[in-house]
């Protein structure tokens, strides 16, 4: 039974586990969730998860929440991009750790801010205050990448695609590659993986739609 990731395009933290999905050739499905009209939160969704919000994935009888447990699962059951030992699988664990609390929630935050909420209604002084935090992390990643091609191990895991999530989208949030070559270089051996595919070619939805 093909298991079913509710996402949308739009969501860098559902990329995430569908690029893992699509890497290590798990049979699933994409159910889009209308997030932008509400869908994440009527009561059908919030049957599935109280806390409202995408990814989801159901496996059989298993449902899953948040990215981080998600990558962990596809991991497992794949076996494939999960580390070779418990010291790999524990530093993978370090980095979509760092990725969560660093990375992403701040890139999503203002990158939504940016180009998803009207001009008008955006908190004065909350974005440059976002994008001074994210160079830092930047150069957290960069310098990591700077000795090493890929996050933790000799090939690509899920700390890759959790701390990549964000970079393939087009919309601005104050982040040029060519300010970043070793991120630069990283995003692109992660695109040249079998399987790779855009966010908005491998999930449903994007800004276009709502156009």
């Amino acid at each position: 039974m093909a298991m079913k990731l509710y996402c949308f395009g739009e969501s860098g933290n559902a990329y995430k586990c569908a690029l893992a999905l699509a890497l290590s050739g798990m049979d699933w499905e994409a159910v889009f969730v209308d997030f932008f009209n509400g869908g994440a939160r009527n009561p059908e969704f919030r049957a599935l998860n109280d806390m409202g919000e995408v990814p989801v994935l159901v496996d059989g009888d298993l449902t899953l929440t948040q990215s981080g447990v998600i990558l962990t699962h596809i991991a497992a059951v794949s076996g494939q991009l999960g580390g070779r030992d418990e010291a790999e699988q524990r530093e993978i664990l370090r980095w979509i750790l760092w990725d969560n609390h660093k990375l992403s929630t701040q890139i999503g935050t203002t990158r939504f801010l940016m180009n998803f909420l009207p001009e008008d209604k955006r908190p004065a002084g909350v974005i440059p205050f976002l994008q001074g935090r994210l160079k830092a992390a930047y150069k957290v990643l960069d310098d990591h990448l700077a000795a090493h091609d890929w996050i933790v191990g000799q090939g690509p895991t899920i700390a890759d695609l959790s701390c990549c999530g964000y970079f393939y989208y087009p919309e601005p949030f104050g982040f040029d590659r060519k300010d970043w070559p070793h991120i630069d270089a990283w995003l692109n051996r992660i695109a040249a993986l079998p399987g790779w595919k855009h966010p908005y070619e491998l999930m449903p939805g994007n800004p276009s739609d709502r156009a």
